[in-house]
């Protein structure tokens, strides 16, 4: 039986980081949430995060900024960027550095699942037989 990939969610808002975790965990994934970059940096769980949604705008370090320690660390873990105050300047700088997917809150359930697929190299028709 395959594994089932964990999944770790950034975000400095309560809610949104608690809505996300009971939506992950109701599409089947191990969900882990953090409020803030650091205290995923400091996890016991970095290296087995198999994707990591990480909101744009926190304090202290960004999701970006998040995106490119990991990267610079050779720690990459398939990142998905949310925002609640989308800008295309910021989307089309966080594509091309390697973010999978850019989504403005709120984000739909198909949003979220088709990001994680692609983000864990699911095809979206086997990866809907997991749910």
């Amino acid at each position: 039986m395959p594994k089932t990939p964990v999944i770790s969610i950034v975000d400095d808002d309560e809610t949104v980081r608690e809505c996300t975790l009971d939506l992950l965990k109701s599409m089947g994934f191990c969900a882990l949430a953090y409020s803030s970059a650091a205290d995923f940096l400091n996890s016991n769980k970095l290296h087995s995060t198999s994707c990591l949604i990480a909101d744009v705008q926190m304090p202290a370090m960004t999701g970006l900024e998040l995106h490119s320690r990991l990267v610079g660390s050779s720690n990459i873990i398939p990142t998905i960027l949310i925002t609640a105050y989308p800008d295309d300047l910021d989307r089309s700088r966080v594509l091309p550095a390697g973010v999978i997917c850019y989504l403005t809150k709120p984000f739909s359930y198909d949003d979220l699942f088709a990001a994680i697929c692609t983000a864990l190299g699911w095809h979206k028709a086997g990866a809907k037989e997991k749910e």
